[in-house]
Order: C-alpha cells, then sequence, then structure tokens
C-alpha cells in the first residue's frame, strides 16, 4: 500500500539547493494532514553530511544512495535509482523541483511507473475528503488556475517552481531515521559521458536569493532603462529583474524574468518600475513582503497587488528616488 510524501533532493557538489528546504515544507503539511511520514531521497557521492540537515528540515526519514557515478546528474544512473527506490517503498506522493534537473527526470519516472505527472505547480494540498493530492498550476496562459488530481495511479507526483514554497522552521533537535540504500550500476548505465564540468562564474546573485528587486517592464523603453534601475539596485544592495517582455525582446538575460515562465521570488522589497502587472508577471511576485510599484496608467493591474502605488513617469521618479536615497545614504555614513 502506498504512503509517506517523498521528496527528491537535489544537490550539486554535495551542497543541498534551496528548492529541496522548499519542499520539505510543504511535504511536512501533506504528510501532517495524510498522516503520514516525509522521506528525503537524495543521490550523490559523498553526501551523507547532509542527512541531518534534511531532517531538521523537516524530513522523518533520509534514503540516500551513493555511488561515484552518482557524482554528476545524468538521466540514466539518477532514473535507475530513484526508480528501484520507489518500487521498494511505493510512495504515495513524489515531489520534484521544477529545476533543469527536475523537470528531465521527473517526466521519465512518471514514464517508467506509469503514472501521472503534473509540471510547474503553484499550490498543493489534501482534500479533506478523498485525501487525494490537489495539484494547482497556471493553465491557459495563466488566465485561469487548474485544480489537478491523480486518482488511480501512485505515486502521486508533482514538480514544483523554486520560490513557491515557504520552508519550515529550521529544528535542529529534531530527530530521524537515515537509510543508505545500494544500487548495483554498470557501464551500461552511462549512456553519455561526461567530458568536462564547465561552471560559470556569476558576478550577480540568483534574484530568488536577494532580498531586495528592482524590477522593470516595458516601460522602461529600451535596454538602456537598466542601467537605471541597476545604479538604484547597488546603492540598496539589491538585484536587477525583469518582466518577460523585455527578455523576449533581448534587453536583459533570461535569468533575471520574473513571472509564470521566469523565476517566483519572494523578496522583503520588490520595486516594479514600468510594469503593468499581467496575471503571468503577478504569479511570480505577488507573495513579495512590500511591494512599491511605479507606472502612468492608473489602471495598471499592478497597481492591485502592491502596498504602495505611485502614478507617475518612471523617468522623473526613478532619478529622484535615487538622489533622495544617496542623500540618506550619505548622512547615514557621515553618522557612522
Amino acid at each position: 500500500m502506498s504512503k509517506d510524501v517523498f521528496v527528491v533532493v537535489e544537490q550539486r557538489d554535495g551542497e543541498l539547493q534551496k528548492v529541496t528546504v522548499e519542499l520539505l515544507g510543504i511535504a511536512r503539511k501533506l504528510a501532517e494532514d495524510l498522516g503520514q511520514e516525509v522521506v528525503a531521497l537524495m543521490l550523490g557521492e559523498n553526501i551523507a553530511h547532509n542527512n541531518d540537515t534534511l531532517i531538521s528540515h523537516g524530513a522523518d526519514k533520509v534514503i540516500y544512495v551513493e555511488d561515484p557515478m552518482l557524482k554528476e546528474y545524468v538521466t540514466e544512473p539518477y532514473a535507475k535509482a530513484i526508480y528501484a527506490v520507489f518500487q521498494k517503498y511505493d510512495p504515495e506522493i513524489a515531489l520534484f523541483g521544477a529545476t533543469s534537473i527536475g523537470r528531465d527526470l521527473a517526466p521519465r519516472m512518471a514514464a517508467r511507473i506509469h503514472t501521472g505527472l503534473t509540471a510547474d505547480c503553484t499550490g498543493l494540498e489534501i482534500n479533506p475528503e478523498t485525501k487525494l493530492l490537489e495539484m494547482t498550476r497556471p493553465a491557459f496562459g495563466g488566465n485561469l488556475m487548474a485544480r489537478i488530481i491523480c486518482e488511480n495511479h501512485r505515486p502521486q507526483m508533482a514538480t514544483v517552481r523554486p520560490g513557491v514554497m515557504t520552508p519550515i522552521e529550521t529544528d535542529h533537535n529534531r530527530t530521524g531515521e537515515v537509510i543508505k540504500e545500494d544500487i548495483e550500476f554498470t557501464d551500461a548505465d552511462m549512456n553519455v559521458k561526461i567530458v568536462e564540468v564547465a561552471k560559470e562564474e556569476k558576478q550577480k546573485r540568483d534574484i530568488t536569493e536577494a532580498n531586495i528587486l528592482v524590477s522593470g517592464g516595458r516601460g522602461l523603453g529600451g535596454p538602456e532603462g537598466f542601467e537605471k534601475l541597476q545604479e538604484l539596485a547597488d546603492l540598496m544592495d539589491g538585484e536587477v529583474s525583469s518582466s518577460r517582455a523585455n527578455v523576449d525582446a533581448g534587453w536583459i538575460e533570461k535569468d533575471r524574468q520574473v513571472g509564470q515562465t521566469g523565476k517566483t521570488v519572494r523578496p522583503d522589497l520588490y520595486f516594479a518600475f514600468g510594469i503593468s502587472g499581467a496575471v503571468q508577471h503577478l504569479a511570480g511576485m505577488e507573495e513579495s513582503e512590500l511591494i512599491i510599484a511605479v507606472n502612468k496608467n492608473e489602471s495598471a493591474p499592478i497597481f492591485g497587488v502592491a502596498d504602495l502605488g505611485i502614478v507617475g513617469d518612471l523617468n522623473k521618479i526613478l532619478p529622484a528616488l535615487v538622489a533622495e536615497y544617496k542623500k540618506v545614504k550619505a548622512a547615514k555614513d557621515s553618522i557612522d
């Protein structure tokens, strides 16, 4: 009989990724609603040092598989190991991050196990009557939210975008069970050869990690508009982000995009300059702690989610804001 909520852990170079902690948070709630346990499934090489961390973030059990073949992510050996564990433990629910790895791995697992998969979920909850997992995701271009169930097959599987779910508070006093599973791999399991791992040295933080985001829309008028945003972001130790239109126009990199087809963010402060507020963009930032919007159109949808809305020309308001912040910062520095 299927039981427990499994979280497929994502790690890189032995370090847990933020999406895993977020998934453990929602898994904890789902498991409590079902009266079951949270199981973290981790694959890699030299990864056992993460076991206690996973338990402190909500896992009741950690199942891990260590093997040199799992050092770098390759589809086939990872899929083989997860399939073997799923066959043995028969999970009720399995959650993956909607990352490059999760989006490659989860569909393959669904096909091998013959179950369904709901991708890019923004909400997960247990129906109190049926005890089925209700998986919510945007549909029809984000114009409506679809609620999907997998009634007849197990596990019920979903991928969840990073930044959507909230981690639970870390509890270092939690205890849990750790299980090491040994999977026998052969050379035939490695269907590709990794020649080199080239890591990009990024000067900028991931926008999902930033506490302050200064975001721009089509109202910026061109790529030069982001230079003005960057000045404010630098002053506030924040990062620049964007709506999809600017990414499509080639004004800014894809990894700066906020929204349904970009990244979901929850900063303490979100500036929206010249962003109208299409539902696809709002889906990626409406959970921000404080939203300040600047737009010439007083009817712009962005004002519907903004905590502070300023109707006006961003080309006048932004320089004034930068100048005022410089004054405040200079005064503070002189006191210190």
